[in-house]
């Protein structure tokens, strides 16, 4: 079963509604992209897009947070949101017969929260609970100092999605509610569904419940420049030594030529027949978890090798990685391991073409990064023109000196491990 191609609709306020059309599905879904996220933040400001995100359901002009949960709850609908570094969405699923209620649920949440002073208080516990969690996990915090080691701390990118534990004792009700003004505007919303819908009356729910909202500026950001470094913490408790290194990889781009490296990443760590967890997990032992993944956003992307070892083997670990990566970089790309990774890089696409909330985010991307949407099988093409030289030539430039590499180890860290990520990569 193949969904339609998208369409979109752009309101005359530069808001863009988006509908994919899945008439097989029994249900809607139903998202709305704010571009705003950690990227869109200053130093002071961190953590703000993530609480004003948590607060946007605790009550509007019209609605207490009691109100709007059973507002969507009593028609079956699933509500969610998230924030990450370059938007915040709010989600409904449901029946496609509640459509326009969605809309206009989805419609008060975004252009009305009133981000109540008591709610505020009590949100506040919540997210320094979640913070408190994040900073207890070794992994959260090694990936938390690796973007700082790639980054720094003078750019957004190089700072965390949920902030500082003091920015959110201090966040108040107004510095909410002028966020929210600012940054929540026409030109940077994407109101997209996908499901049994037609694209007429969707596109007449998002201008009567949307049609008003300012336009606004779009929200930009400049592009971070890549630092590299280590950064290491020692956290009581760990009996592991978590380890994230890597490498600046390109940014999305309407070239993509972010492809190899997402190919080279597949090539050297996705599955447990991939150099990377057979030779360390399956034939040494070295770490119970081992993965390698290419992270590509809109301003900087980033060739990740992670893996969770123990503190007696990290030494161990982090030589094996530097010999995988040299051991690419001199000899030839193994033909079988290649098409495997196409293959598993194929397979990963078109289930995502499967996934309306996999559709709905790429939509939104392609809208804030490249002012239109592209063809979904675009990306499946480069993938297939993809050669072993290009393959090659990624790690090649990985393990160039004047490209400096981004390491950070958490949890129970030896000494000599810090000394061998310094002498292997410095």
């Amino acid at each position: 079963m193949n969904s339609t191609a998208p369409r979109l609709a752009t309101l005359s306020n530069g808001l863009r509604a988006v509908a994919i059309e899945m008439p097989w599905r029994a249900t809607v879904s139903l998202s709305v992209f704010i571009r705003t996220g950690s990227l869109h933040e200053s130093a002071r400001l961190n953590g703000i897009s993530h609480v004003v995100e948590h607060m946007a359901f605790k009550g509007t002009a019209t609605r207490d947070c009691q109100r709007i949960n059973l507002d969507a709850e009593r028609l079956g609908a699933e509500v969610n949101a998230h924030t990450d570094k370059d938007h915040t969405a709010f989600h409904l699923e449901g029946l496609p017969g509640d459509l326009d209620a969605f809309v206009a649920m989805l419609a008060d949440i975004v252009l009305n929260s009133s981000f109540p002073a008591d709610e505020l208080e009590r949100e506040r516990r919540v997210i320094a609970q979640e913070f408190s969690e994040f900073d207890d996990d070794p992994t959260t915090v090694a990936f938390q100092l690796f973007d700082r080691a790639c980054y720094g701390a003078s750019h957004p990118a190089g700072r965390p999605i949920i902030g500082t534990q003091a920015n959110i004792l201090r966040f108040s009700r107004k510095d909410l509610l002028d966020y929210a003004k600012t940054q929540y505007t026409a030109s940077n919303v994407v109101v997209a569904v996908a499901g049994p819908v037609k694209f007429e009356p969707f596109v007449r729910a998002v201008e009567a419940a949307f049609g008003a909202m300012p336009a606004g500026i779009p929200n930009e950001v400049a592009a971070p420049a890549w630092l590299g470094g280590l950064k290491t913490r020692r956290m009581a408790g760990s009996g592991q030594c978590q380890a994230v290194l890597g490498f600046e990889a390109p940014a999305l781009d309407d070239g993509d030529q972010h492809v190899p490296f997402v190919l080279a990443a597949a090539l050297l760590g996705e599955g447990m027949s991939s150099p990377l967890l057979d030779e360390i997990r399956e034939r040494r032992g070295l770490a119970y978890h081992a993965a390698c993944t290419a992270d590509i956003g809109p301003l900087a992307g980033q060739f990740v090798i992670e893996g969770s070892t123990a503190p007696a083997h990290a030494e161990e670990f982090l030589t094996a990685v530097a010999g995988l990566l040299r051991q690419h970089a001199d000899g030839n790309i193994d033909a079988v391991g290649l098409e495997r990774a196409r293959k598993q890089l194929t397979v990963r696409a078109l289930r995502a073409l499967e996934q309306p909330s996999r559709q709905l985010e790429t939509a939104a991307q392609d809208l804030f990064t490249f002012g239109r949407l592209r063809d979904p099988q675009r990306w499946l093409a480069h993938l297939q023109a993809v050669t072993a030289q290009d393959v090659h030539a990624v790690f090649v430039r990985l393990l160039d000196p004047q490209r400096p590499v981004a390491i950070a180890l958490t949890g129970s860290v030896p000494a000599r491990a810090r000394e061998r990520a310094e002498a292997l990569f410095a």
